[in-house]
């Protein structure tokens, strides 16, 4: 139980942050598939990152942790695989399940992943049936379409494919980034609508770094050319915009002022299009090459919003909007149903708990302001719910989290950073 005690002043605050977790997982796998060392310096060091390092590891790939540094060292095998049996554990984690499933088709073997109950609840389906047009084959062990899965590993023919666009992003950045190995590249088309794109620029841009050109044709069909290599390199993660979200909202929670370090106008993280629903709040939000910095002076107003595209952040926004004048729409947002746990819902119903009004349909969330009552908040085993609702205690007494232990997911010192910037003192501001 973690209880959250309120605060009477703004935050100022100046905030360095952990090593984005898509950038960090992206960057194992790229690094695992490169030839030679490669060293990831200001990493994500969290339970999904360790999950992914350790799956690695199991495939006969070394990969060194050095905590303390916050750096990654990866033996890359040039696009081999080394190990031709093992069992690679996922936790919850649909990066690592996703990423992994692709990179294990790539080898010669015999490949089981598998999860927790709630992962094995998660939809992988389209991209079992990709792997197969491109030339794998992979056995579900429980269930069509979920972990967990036994993957007889051939190689990858690669080719042309189809894939449905309206459930994850991640099925397209785990092809893409074993595309370079696969014989015949990859010319991958997108059935339907495609969701979160931004997290494809987010692979694209990895693979660039690495040495590999990926195109996308308006984000309808992607292609990697066959023959490219990645390079093994010094690669530096920058800070996780999801996790920023929550410190620009205590300042817009509270009056104040925080500013984001190494995060700049230029990321291509989808969610830092955050602090945009802040402006239209009436935050100012200034961003420049090297930090993003928001502003909150006044009240809040509430919004209409689709956050179908940055959608980790929605339940960031909804913590807000029993403190704006007026109501929030939150649309977009159906697909999150099937993450981490229903998160529409288990919003919804959290909210309820602190007196809240909600409205809540298939695909939104509308939130009134109005009076409230404190409660202990059940995250529902979801670390982006935990720290959301936690905001919630900087303005409303009575907030406490239970399972806080969940945010250990993706922000591990997720409390103790908080707590930081809520103390942080004034001297601080004539930097921001």
């Amino acid at each position: 139980m973690k209880r959250i005690e309120p605060i009477d002043h703004p935050i100022n605050a100046t905030v360095t942050l952990p090593g984005s977790k898509s950038y960090t997982n992206r960057a194992l796998i790229i690094a695992a598939l490169a030839d030679g060392t490669s060293t990831l310096r200001q990493a994500l060091f969290s339970e999904d990152t360790a999950y992914m390092a350790e799956a690695l590891r199991q495939l006969g790939i070394p990969v060194k942790a050095d905590e303390t540094a916050k750096t990654f060292t990866v033996e890359g095998k040039g696009g081999k695989i080394p190990a031709d049996r093992a069992k690679l554990f996922v936790g919850l984690s649909g990066t690592s399940a996703r990423f992994l499933t692709a990179l294990a088709a790539l080898g010669h073997g015999r490949y089981c992943v598998d999860g927790v109950a709630r992962m094995r609840e998660r939809p992988m389906q389209p991209l079992f049936e990709s792997i197969r047009q491109l030339g794998g084959t992979i056995r579900p062990l429980h269930k069509d379409g979920c972990l967990p899965i036994e993957i007889a590993g051939h190689g990858l023919r690669g080719g042309t494919a189809q894939m449905a666009g309206d459930q994850s992003s991640q099925y397209f950045s785990a092809l893409l980034m074993a595309a370079p190995y696969m014989s015949e590249g990859l010319d991958l088309a997108v059935i339907g609508d495609l969701i979160h794109g931004q997290y494809i620029t987010m692979t694209i841009k990895s693979m660039a770094d690495f040495g590999v050109v990926a195109t996308a044709e308006e984000e309808r069909r992607f292609q990697v050319a066959p023959g490219q290599h990645y390079a093994a390199r010094t690669y530096d993660v920058e800070p996780d915009a999801s996790a920023a979200s929550y410190f620009f909202a205590a300042a817009a929670l509270t009056g104040g002022t925080v500013r984001v370090e190494n995060l700049g106008a230029e990321s291509a993280q989808g969610d830092l299009a955050f602090v945009d629903v802040l402006a239209a709040m009436g935050c100012a939000v200034e961003k420049s090459a090297a930090h993003v910095r928001v502003l909150c002076p006044g009240k809040l107003r509430g919004v209409d919003i689709d956050m179908g595209a940055f959608s980790d952040t929605f339940m960031t926004l909804a913590a807000l909007a029993p403190f704006a004048e007026g109501p929030t729409v939150i649309r977009g947002i159906a697909h999150t149903r099937l993450q981490e746990t229903d998160r529409v819902s288990a919003t919804a119903q959290e909210l309820r708990k602190l007196g809240v009004s909600v409205a809540e349909s298939h695909d939104s969330l509308r939130i009134e302001p109005g009076p409230m009552r404190g409660a202990t908040i059940d995250p529902h085993d979801d670390h982006r719910i935990a720290m959301s609702f936690a905001l919630i205690g900087l303005r409303l007494p009575g907030i406490a989290i239970s399972n806080p232990e969940c945010v250990a997911k993706t922000f591990p010192d997720f409390f103790a950073r908080l707590e930081e910037a809520v103390h942080s003192t004034t001297r601080s501001a004539h930097r921001l």
